[in-house]
């Protein structure tokens, strides 16, 4: 009968899916090779860089579909260039060691409704430090209130502020704001923390938001304010330095490299953090100087738009 008959192999979708295979695993390992001069169209790609092993999926579905060798063998190149590139994410981490911090990171929103129970949620994972964006002054004093017990050391400025276990000192402004914003603005801080493993730098940042748009990614303040705060990283005399923050792009995204040039990223996982109804990027960023992010994880959801994430730092 017809329907029992093999299906031949295509040359048609063996040769189509090749030049699909090789171009993915070329954007996977060289995305550069995207300018960003025409709509930011490189850092839009780099946003959601890990999205393209979703294309090894539809090779296989093409091979099978197809019974195409060639299409089946073509998947081969994308998916070693997406392991090379970011298997390493998924390894189980290192067991904690005793040199270790647990960090978390969160933009609480300035439009969520329970503030009191974000805050136990966060209090709930058992961090040193809480560092936390889109503080607005109702719900300001709900967060120290909440946090007060177990974290008897806070530092607010502006719209941003951390929460610790430890005593902090010599707080101070970060001064980030991009040139054509007028309104107040008011979105860094950087303290010293006490730890009983020596003291740190700790930076906490909220970078200003990027739109996409029919002209391309607009990000020129984004990456402006990120210059700015790599400049200020750069310039820090102490170490270690741990960055906690919403900077709205990914680790992947060029226009953070101010910041991922000079700092380490994660070595394990991807927690994925906004949109929390359907978390598609990380832009909740946890890094360090001198010092090892060896794993984060996104923690369940809040009254916010954005997933809390948590990190652990293994001081060198």
């Amino acid at each position: 009968m017809d329907g029992d008959r093999v299906r031949p192999d295509r040359p048609g979708a063996g040769r189509v899916s090749a030049v699909v295979a090789v171009l993915t695993a070329g954007l996977v390992l060289f995305p550069r090779a995207v300018p960003n001069s025409v709509g930011r169209l490189g850092s839009l790609l780099e946003a959601f860089l890990p999205w393209l092993g979703l294309v090894v999926l539809v090779l296989l579905g093409v091979g099978l579909l197809h019974r195409s060798a060639v299409a089946l063998l073509a998947l081969l190149l994308p998916a070693a260039a997406w392991t090379y590139t970011f298997g390493g994410l998924l390894l189980p981490g290192a067991p904690p060691g005793p040199h270790d911090l647990v960090v978390v990171q969160h933009n609480v929103s300035d439009e969520n409704g329970d503030p009191a129970g974000t805050a136990r949620a966060l209090a709930d994972a058992e961090p040193d430090l809480i560092a936390l964006e889109e503080l607005v002054p109702t719900a300001l004093p709900v967060y120290e209130r909440t946090l007060a017990p177990e974290y008897p050391y806070h530092a607010v400025r502006g719209t941003v502020g951390l929460w610790s276990r430890h005593p902090l000192t010599g707080t101070r402004s970060l001064d980030i704001k991009p040139e054509g914003i007028e309104e107040d603005w008011r979105r860094g801080l950087r303290t010293s923390v006490r730890t009983p493993h020596g003291d740190l730098a700790v930076y906490v940042a909220h970078l200003p938001s990027v739109r996409l748009g029919a002209g391309g990614l607009a990000s020129r303040w984004r990456d402006e304010s990120a210059a700015l705060l790599g400049r200020a990283v750069a310039a820090e005399t102490r170490d270690p330095v741990v960055l906690l923050g919403d900077l709205n792009g990914t680790v992947d995204d060029r226009g953070l490299a101010p910041l991922t040039t000079r700092m380490n990223v994660a070595e394990r996982g991807f927690a994925l953090s906004y949109p929390a109804g359907l978390p598609l990027a990380r832009i909740d960023q946890v890094m360090a100087r001198s010092a090892t992010v060896a794993d984060i994880r996104a923690l369940p959801a809040t009254g916010s738009d954005h997933l809390p994430v948590a990190a652990r730092i293994t001081l060198d």
